[in-house]
């Protein structure tokens, strides 16, 4: 049961966050998913993502390795995590 209390107190912890978040926030959400689309991008372009999609693509079709666009997504994210 203590699962419970310490699952319970992070649930209520993250809406409580959420609300604050919401009810606080400096800019318009419009404005906040524009500076987070941009940061994204910036992200990709900086690490090449893209690229790295390709490389993955590239190697799988050589060697004949059938991976789900699933398992891609988290083999890129494991090789830019590093």
């Amino acid at each position: 049961m203590k699962a419970f209390g310490y699952i319970a107190a992070i649930i209520g912890g993250a809406v409580a966050g959420a609300t604050a978040a919401l009810l606080l926030a400096p800019e318009k959400g419009e404005d906040t998913r524009a500076k987070i689309q941009d940061s994204v991008k910036d992200f990709c372009d900086k690490h090449d993502i893209q690229g790295i999609k390709q490389s993955v693509k590239d190697f799988c079709d050589k060697y004949k390795i059938n991976l789900t666009s699933k398992q891609t997504e988290e083999l890129v994210d494991d090789i830019v995590e590093g």
